[in-house]
């Protein structure tokens, strides 16, 4: 934590700071930018072990940005992020090696033009030399550094763009791709439901049960649990014991004036034009309802955004403030003479003063400020308690010693806490996911200021819950299996009978007609009932569905089993829950010729080619290695890794 940087006066921290420099100084590491100058190298090309820090540290921030988490070395290391690095690097350093060898480079020009248009060195007035230094600096990088590097950059990119360039997809693949994306289907399902079933399920006895529920184990087993305790202390716990003067709440209403007195305000858009006719004609049409507020903004090529003004109050709108504020309710105002010229009003919204006393707004104030006075109150206890910790104090001993909230949890994955719970926290969920039994307690922050520390007590395996104890949700399993095990059986009957209906009579033989259905039986021949039917399939069409396409009442699974299947096939959708049949009545093949099918054409074949570029990069890549030899140091790698 932050503060633990802050108590010099900490015998303990200074104690554990000098361990962990002299265990770094068995690395070899004498600062965070010395230790091992290479991690390895491709040929005479060399990767320093700046670099890696500096690649690794730009990942691990990028990533923890995108999670709202940070990402610690293990966990980087177990997603494979410090070996992607690693790659990235050494397929520089072997084209790096190549443009050596090749006696590829650039000039001093080419150099200067990367470096002076480079976005993070711009200034108001374009290239901010300080700006640059100060870059360079916080990296931790001279200029000569830096320059070499990016000459080494630019000869790379050069020899990359030599090995790729020429590489186009072949046209019979990109229009396959388009024509297998474009495809269009008219399909027919229908979903059968219980209702369809001749009779409901019969319940199982137990005997079935206690089969089904050691045959689907997995699906009655407790998680793993987490015994973990903790302590904890949150501003919400202290609100209550902090002392507040009037003079504090008042300077607070006052620094929040702006959300308590607000004057009268209006949400406003504005379309200016060129001339006050043109104003009033726009204005007239408005009128006779010939067009919207909208579609003049269209005509004179805006959007409502553009026209939009936001929240204005009548001092801000100048001139149009009076005529806009004069109108009772929402509409368009106008022509009203502004200082860009004549212009029109839409009223959007209007919103009434806002004015509330400082005795109304007391109860807000004390809120907040007991809350911001209780986390400078804990801001102010966290060092005391990681003293304590440091020093071997047990959770119990610093609960009883500094007031924290001592608690217990059984944690699990899928716990859900209810508000106010420990267990609510994302930063306690990672930390109670990540402990094990081998971990010292130590203090971490809550993200509504408040702190906790845990301990693993217990850690209680996945374990097969007793029959007895979910025979309900066993049964209610069972129930849903065998529904879905008759659905699919009906299905398949339904599924001849849908085929039966597509395929024509078949024709007489030697023209002989069959027996005319009121001809009277031969011979003493017996006449036989008809056989009982099925009720035809009320089948649901769709036209013109394509891969992607969306149907909401069906499977999801439905779109994707259609367009596995040929013109005329029907086959069974089945994902567990649900059964259905679909039918392919047409398929219509692409039309490639078509102008909606040339953007798709354009984005397959950059795909394609993409994807083409970056294989044969890759072989080239790794051709280079092998020709130049690759040295791997792991002792620079493991002191990298440990720095961070």
């Amino acid at each position: 934590m932050s503060s633990l940087r802050t108590k010099g006066k900490s015998t303990i921290v200074w104690i554990l700071m000098g361990l962990l420099l002299l265990g770094l100084g068995g690395f070899g590491v004498t600062s965070f930018t010395g230790g091992s100058s290479e991690i390895g190298a491709v040929g005479e090309t060399e990767i320093d072990a700046q670099s890696y820090a500096r690649a690794l540290q730009g990942e691990v921030d990028n990533i923890s940005r995108q999670t709202g988490q940070r990402l610690t070395m293990e966990q980087a290391r177990a997603m494979g992020l410090t070996q992607a690095v690693q790659a990235q690097l050494f397929n520089a350093a072997a084209l790096a090696e190549e443009a050596r060898l090749a006696g590829v480079s650039v000039g001093d020009r080419a150099v200067a033009d990367a470096i002076t248009t480079a976005p993070a060195f711009q200034g108001p007035g374009g290239f901010d030399r300080a700006a640059y230094a100060e870059t360079l600096r916080r990296q931790g990088m001279t200029e000569e550094r830096f320059e070499r590097d990016v000459r080494s950059d630019l000869a790379r990119t050069i020899l990359q763009a030599a090995v790729v360039s020429g590489v186009t997809a072949p046209e019979a693949q990109a229009e396959q791709t388009a024509g297998w994306q474009l495809e269009k289907r008219d399909i027919s399902w229908v979903e059968l439901t219980a209702d369809d079933l001749p009779a409901p399920v019969t319940p199982a006895n137990d005997e079935i049960l206690t089969a089904w529920h050691q045959a689907n184990a997995d699906r009655f087993t407790a998680p793993e649990i987490r015994k973990i305790s903790y302590i904890w202390m949150t501003p919400e716990m202290l609100a209550d014991t902090v002392e507040l003067d009037e003079t504090a709440l008042r300077e607070l209403y006052d620094a929040k004036a702006h959300d308590y007195i607000q004057p009268a305000r209006r949400l406003v858009g504005r379309l200016v034009f060129e001339s006050a006719d043109a104003a009033a004609a726009a204005k007239a049409r408005l009128d006779a309802g010939e067009v919207s507020f909208e579609q003049l903004a269209a005509e004179r090529g805006l959007t409502l955004a553009d026209t939009d003004l936001g929240e204005k109050t009548e001092a801000e709108l100048g001139t149009a403030g009076a005529p806009v504020f004069a109108a009772a309710d929402n509409g368009v105002i106008g022509p009203v003479d502004t200082e860009l010229g004549p212009a029109l009003f839409a009223v959007n919204a209007i919103l009434d003063p806002v004015n509330v006393s400082f005795e109304e707004a007391l109860p807000d104030l004390r809120a907040e400020a007991a809350a911001d006075r209780a986390r400078r109150l804990i801001a102010d206890q966290a060092p005391a308690i990681e003293d304590l910790l440091a020093g071997g104090a047990t959770l119990e001993q610093i609960a009883e010693e500094t007031g924290a909230e001592l608690g217990q949890v059984d944690w699990t994955a899928t716990l859900e806490a209810a508000p106010g719970e420990i267990g609510g926290y994302p930063s306690f969920r990672e930390q109670a996911a990540a402990v094990t039994d081998r971990d010292f307690p130590e203090l971490f922050e809550l993200e509504d200021g408040g702190i906790f520390a845990l301990r693993l007590d217990e850690i209680v395996p996945p374990t097969l819950i007793p029959f007895e104890e979910v025979r309900e949700k066993v049964a209610a399993d069972w129930a849903e299996g065998e529904a879905n095990r008759q659905l699919v059986a009906l299905a398949e009957e339904r599924k001849l009978q849908a085929v039966s209906e597509t395929i024509p009579p078949m024709p007489s033989v030697d023209g002989d007609d069959a027996a005319a259905p009121d001809a009277a039986p031969t011979d003493g021949a017996r006449a036989e009932a008809p056989a009982p039917q099925t009720a035809a399939l009320d089948w649901t069409p769709e036209i013109g569905l394509l891969r992607d396409g969306y149907l909401e009442t069906a499977p999801p699974s439905l779109i994707g089993e259609a367009f596995k299947l040929g013109e005329g096939e029907t086959e069974i959708v089945d994902d567990g829950k649900r059964v259905a049949l679909v039918r392919v009545d047409r398929i219509e093949p692409a039309d490639l010729g078509a102008e909606a099918a040339a953007e798709i054409l354009d984005s397959a074949r950059t795909r394609l080619e993409q994807s083409l570029q970056f294989d044969m990069f890759d072989y080239y890549s790794r051709a280079v290695q092998a020709q130049n030899g690759v040295t791997l140091n792991p002792a620079g790698i493991a002191a990298v890794e440990s720095r961070m």
